[in-house]
């Protein structure tokens, strides 16, 4: 069990042509990730630079520990909800204890060498909580994208979309014009160009708009007046034991969560770069990730699977691309944070309905509903628990009407085969 990177380290296989693809790959990834760790954090219910400080703690570490040659981690539309709901409750002193706890935990699958076990997750599971998580995730873009002034959102979903029928007398049409015209910018930019990220072109634009025809919409300047552009010194928290007893059930999530992401991620640049990747060494990877990042303030993070295929198509070859994606993000916050606090909310709220879409997995899911009855009970269960309640209560539940469906199955197939001997024999 050893990181990618020191392996090839020792392999001696790093050229002067695959170092300099992974700069330019990992310079690309940065640009990709900006807008979306902005995002993510802001909708996760805390400051816009936490989400940049989770991209550059934990990026650079599970880049430089992980089992991955080519994955990208940081923030992620997956954790949005938990984290929002782990703040609401807990604060964000209570965050940094759970992800730090989620980070051991983490470390220990790890070193126990629970990383294979993804394999056993069924596909209706993975399946239905990632399109119940894009659900959730697109529902909690919705206040910022139609403008509603809501002070106090709930964490769940369904209390959400309540409150947003409750304040609708507030929508701002000028705001959801500039998001409609954002998300309309990234569906058909591909068009003309698919080097250049779509988000960042509405990003620019609409933030251009706005300041130029000086449009009154909420920016993140106007939110959050008190923004820094620096890393912040490493603090531990006080954790007691009856914190710790609070906090377990958030950190399992987290850390479920940050396992069954990471290594779906892994596995699907596997296939992309014909490699394989070393399962347990990025369960550790992660939980150090995860524990670095709450040391900075920051919050959860895994392996992104959009931001790990761009990595991949754009030439990336070495965990080198990710450690250069960090340092890029570090030079940016240091350098142009005073102008990202002109970007306007409702395109951040635009970048992430466009993400939330991207991440379900919705042609599986008219797949999956073809499946036997079973399997459709399993799937169904996980997607509306995860919208509904949580993500462990919809694992949780899905894997148990799935062990059963498996047991009745091989119960009917040996019934079965008993009566085959039995009219064997008879016919003997």
């Amino acid at each position: 069990m050893s990181p990618k990177l020191f392996s090839i380290f020792r392999n001696k296989e790093l050229t002067k042509e695959s170092v300099s693809k992974d700069i330019i790959s990992g310079i690309i990834v940065a640009i990709i990730a900006l807008p979306l760790s902005i995002a993510l954090a802001i909708s996760s219910g805390v400051s816009p630079e936490k989400g940049l400080i989770t991209a550059i703690t934990a990026g650079f570490i599970i880049s430089f520990l992980g089992g991955s040659r080519v994955q990208i981690g940081g923030p992620t539309g997956a954790f949005v909800v938990i984290v929002y709901g782990i703040v609401m409750e807990h604060g964000m002193t209570g965050l940094i204890i759970s992800t730090i706890m989620a980070g051991i935990i983490l470390i220990l699958m790890g070193l126990l060498k629970f990383g294979s076990l993804i394999k056993y997750v069924p596909k209706t599971i993975t399946v239905g909580f990632t399109s119940g998580i894009a659900i959730t995730l697109l529902v909690t873009q919705l206040k910022d994208f139609f403008g509603l002034k809501i002070s106090d959102v709930p964490a769940e979903c369904l209390a959400k979309l309540g409150s947003y029928i409750n304040n609708i007398n507030t929508f701002d049409a000028v705001t959801f014009i500039v998001g409609l015209a954002c998300v309309l910018i990234m569906v058909f930019w591909p068009k003309v160009n698919k080097n250049i990220p779509g988000s960042i072109i509405a990003l620019i634009l609409a933030t251009l708009a706005v300041q130029l025809f000086n449009i009154k919409v909420d920016t993140i300047g106007s939110v959050y007046t008190d923004i820094s552009a620096s890393i912040p010194m490493p603090t531990i928290p006080d954790i007691d034991l009856n914190t710790i007893k609070q906090l377990i059930k958030p950190s399992l999530t987290i850390a479920v969560l940050a396992a069954i992401e990471s290594l779906l991620s892994c596995v699907v640049s596997d296939k992309m770069i014909d490699d394989e990747h070393d399962s347990n060494m990025e369960l550790i990877a992660q939980g150090l990730g995860n524990i670095a990042s709450a040391l900075f303030g920051g919050i959860p993070a895994t392996g992104a699977i959009a931001r790990t295929a761009a990595n991949v198509k754009n030439g990336g070859k070495t965990p080198i691309a990710g450690i250069i994606h960090a340092i890029v993000l570090l030079l940016i916050m240091v350098l142009l944070m005073p102008l990202a606090k002109m970007i306007p909310m409702t395109v951040l709220s635009s970048i992430l309905i466009i993400v939330s879409y991207n991440m379900g997995e919705w042609k599986e899911f008219g797949e999956m509903l073809k499946l036997p009855k079973g399997d459709v009970v399993a799937f169904l269960a996980t997607f509306i628990l995860t919208v509904v309640f949580d993500l462990v209560v919809a694992i949780g539940v899905g894997m148990i009407i799935s062990i059963i469906v498996s047991l009745f199955r091989k119960y009917k197939e040996s019934q079965v085969e008993e009566e085959y001997d039995i009219e064997i024999d008879n016919i003997g």
